[in-house]
């Protein structure tokens, strides 16, 4: 279903209709009634309905409503923060599916050189290629598959990771891996950089969290970012079946415009936004649309063979198309790197 055309809509009747028996907001206390912008409190129109999660199968059905003043877009109902770590434990790294042949190959693969060079094919999406030096904080790290990759470039590497389990088999690598929420932490050191890969759109704040980006940086450290784009042409292709709706676990989906006003609000500044549509995230988008069923796990998703062979077909017959849509502003995922003055203003972490 392509999206619709925005309209207002908030009321609790509204909320309880999404899901049926699953989802009341009267009664359950794991959503939060949020009427209101996650990025800038303004007024909220639907533009997006009907949506079930397409990977774990987690019953339930959502919306996805714009902000009329900075077009940030955002889930609707928004889980609270104790059901979502709830869902990550129970099916995201080390809490679902674990070792199988898929995460065999995948790791395999990740520290071959047919990586590196499937990155200069297909783009980076997770600044795995980016040289550097100093001390990098990647942010939800997962068992530190890209620490060994950030290291490797020349960086300090330490990780955060909620998930104790990936945060152990990280560990067990040799690497300094930190168990806090962002805004808990507090290193001994600021860093130089820190990486968000995939990680803002899963933000019940983004704008707090890059604030505390800011705060454990470094005068004129970077910050890199990668995210989907809310005005990729592909969602409008496959609709409900865009692969990065991700609900429950994508709470807001960053515009260039909106990802650049989020940046300079949190005091970054010589801001740099790039697109790229990954094969991957459009051969899981045929998955989900070919496969995926309201409240089942789409296994095929974690399907090597089905996988590797919609992924080199994306990349050998549809690259112009992917190209044409990165030119144009519409490619699938965004990639930011953007940096703090090396003399900066006092921002207090809590400070809009």
């Amino acid at each position: 279903m392509a999206p619709a055309q925005c309209r207002p809509s908030v009321s609790v009747e509204s909320v309880n209709r999404l899901a049926p028996n699953t989802v009341s907001v009267e009664t359950v206390p794991e959503f939060q009634l949020q009427a209101a912008c996650l990025g800038c409190s303004g007024s909220l129109v639907r533009c997006m309905e009907s949506l079930y999660d397409t990977r774990f199968g987690i019953p339930g059905s959502y919306e996805v409503w714009s902000c009329s003043q900075c077009g940030l877009e955002q889930l609707y109902p928004v889980p609270t923060a104790a059901q979502l770590k709830v869902w990550y434990e129970a099916h995201y790294n080390f809490g679902g599916s674990g070792e199988n042949l898929y995460t065999q190959i995948r790791r395999r693969f990740l520290s071959s050189i047919f990586y590196r060079w499937w990155m200069a094919v297909d783009g980076d999406i997770s600044f795995h290629t980016r040289k550097g030096s100093g001390r990098l904080l990647d942010v939800g790290c997962n068992e530190g598959r890209g620490l060994k990759l950030y290291a490797g470039n020349g960086f300090q590497v330490e990780g955060l990771e909620l998930n104790e389990r990936a945060a152990a088999a990280a560990r067990r690598q040799g690497f300094t891996v930190h168990t806090q929420l962002l805004e808990k932490f507090h290193p001994a050191e600021p860093y130089d950089v820190v990486v968000l890969s995939n990680v803002l759109e899963h933000s019940t704040d983004p704008q707090q969290m890059l604030r505390e980006v800011r705060r454990v940086l470094k005068p004129g450290g970077q910050v890199f970012i990668s995210c989907p784009n809310a005005r990729s042409w592909l969602r409008t292709v496959f609709g409900s079946s865009w692969i990065n709706w991700h609900v429950p676990f994508h709470i807001v989906q960053f515009s260039p415009a909106s990802l650049m006003k989020a940046l300079h609000e949190a005091g970054f500044g010589a801001i740099e936004i790039k697109q790229i549509t990954p094969a991957l995230w459009v051969a899981s988008s045929f998955i989900v649309g070919m496969f995926a069923r309201q409240g089942k796990a789409t296994k095929q998703l974690r399907n090597p063979a089905l996988v590797s062979m919609l992924l080199l077909s994306v990349r050998c017959f549809l690259f112009p198309l992917l190209y044409f849509g990165n030119s144009l502003g519409r490619g699938d995922c965004l990639l930011a790197v953007a940096m703090l003055p090396r003399v900066q203003k006092d921002y207090p972490a809590g400070a809009d």
